[in-house]
């Protein structure tokens, strides 16, 4: 049987990450890391945004400023991030402070969607060149912690060490391992909103900044901004009953060809079940059945100037008079969102959409569309033995599906924080 010094379970930036960190330590280190898809995964691989301003990206439970600009200061060492200029913020801020709005000033990075698998290509060479190896499209079944062993749809592999890195899709994965190894954790957080298109020139803050960060009343904020060559893209999820759904998400292209002079955004509630605490998967998963279930088995999506009106949107008025442009996501069914949307995360986004219409005046126009669902995972809420993320001996479980991080950063630097937990053990 197969023995590692350390087997890294995803591909994503916290894998990455942890990996960067153990070899170039340690560079005799047997180092394998696994994932089940056939390519390398993670938040690089959709538009590469990057924030390198805390807290974005970095719950608060797990990190402080001065411990996330410490490792924000390494996690640039590796992805040498070119920092995107801003311009206006004071004219923006100004407008949101008088209707009690916030707009973070992030420092930002920016890949699109190419760009993002161009840096991949070259972090898993580099890391191949150092003696780092890869198996994709092997999928992990099931950890037998007792034997420090590792059970995958291929083989048995034995470990010293164990780095878990899901990324939010791999939320449900994690679960069942953390049941199997009676790791605590909580699951009651989750974001749940709607993504919005319109056309370039009426959301022209994109120019000065790429991606505002627009803080609400009520839980509301404004999340993943594409703009210029933007795109609005369906997901695949499975539930834990084994029900198929979509959710929608955002990217853009660096490549010129791919311009299309529009704008997308998230605009999110961040929703904690209490009292009872429930899962926040559950029940999104409800939501996302109930919506493709409406949508008839697709995500839905509506005009404003239909909404406005209280009527649904029809294939017709997707190509009629004002509404003149074509929906980027083709795939997702003219319908009525405030049908599927419970009310009060219904009425708190709709007054965000206002409130933005009120700083920078155009997104209340009757061609933009809304598309429902987007849900964000919050993250499992692993209860964790050290500061280094180890949930059990020889252990570790990051990024975004294990609740460490909140994007490519954060997820970057708690693999570094992971992986400095295995060199000092």
């Amino acid at each position: 049987m197969a023995k590692w010094d350390c087997i890294i379970v995803g591909t994503g930036p916290a894998g990455l990450g942890a990996a960067f960190t153990l070899i170039n330590s340690k560079p005799d280190s047997k180092i394998l890391i696994i994932d089940k898809e056939k390519y390398s995964t993670g938040g690089l691989r959709n538009d590469c945004k990057m924030n390198f301003t805390f807290p974005i990206g970095f719950p608060t439970e797990n990190w402080n400023k001065e411990s996330a600009d410490h490792y924000l200061t390494k996690v640039g060492e590796i992805l040498r991030p070119p920092i995107m200029d801003k311009f206006r913020l004071d004219v923006y801020s100004k407008r949101a402070e008088k209707i009690n709005v916030s707009l973070l000033n992030v420092k930002q990075s920016h890949l699109g969607t190419d760009g993002g698998l161009k840096l991949i290509k070259e972090l898993v060479a580099a890391l191949e060149k150092k003696g780092v190896e890869f198996s994709l499209g092997e999928e992990v079944l099931d950890v037998k912690c007792s034997k420090n062993t590792l059970i995958t749809d291929k083989q048995e592999i034995e470990y010293k060490k164990l780095i878990i890195a899901p990324g939010r899709q791999g939320f449900k994965f994690l679960q069942d391992i953390m049941n199997r190894l009676n790791i605590p954790y909580h699951d009651n957080i989750i974001d749940i909103g709607i993504r919005v298109e319109l056309h370039e020139a009426l959301y022209p803050i994109v120019k000065d900044y790429y991606d505002p960060k627009f803080i609400f009343p009520e839980n509301v904020r404004t999340f993943c901004t594409n703009s210029r060559a933007a795109y609005v893209v369906q997901e695949k999820y499975l539930s834990e009953s084994g029900i198929e759904y979509f959710s929608v998400n955002g990217h853009a292209w660096s490549n010129p060809a791919k311009i299309n002079y529009l704008v997308n955004f998230a605009i999110l509630k961040t929703v904690a079940l209490t009292q009872p605490i429930a899962s926040g998967q559950k029940f999104a998963e409800i939501l996302g059945i109930q919506a493709n279930f409406c949508g008839g088995g697709r995500p839905i999506m509506q005009r404003v100037g239909d909404f406005k009106m209280e009527k649904r949107s029809t294939t017709k008025t997707f190509n009629d008079d004002l509404y003149d442009f074509k929906p980027t996501l083709k795939t997702c069914t003219p319908g009525d969102i405030s049908l599927v949307v419970p009310y009060k995360i219904m009425k708190s986004l709709w007054t965000a959409v206002k409130q933005i219409d009120t700083i920078i005046p155009g997104i209340l126009h009757p061609s933009t569309i809304m598309y429902y669902p987007e849900i964000k995972m919050y993250g499992n809420k692993p209860e964790f033995i050290d500061e280094n993320f180890q949930a059990k001996k020889d252990i570790y479980l990051i990024g975004d599906g294990a609740g460490t991080s909140r994007g490519i950063t954060g997820a970057w630097a708690s693999g570094i924080r992971a992986a400095e937990g295995i060199l000092k053990a």
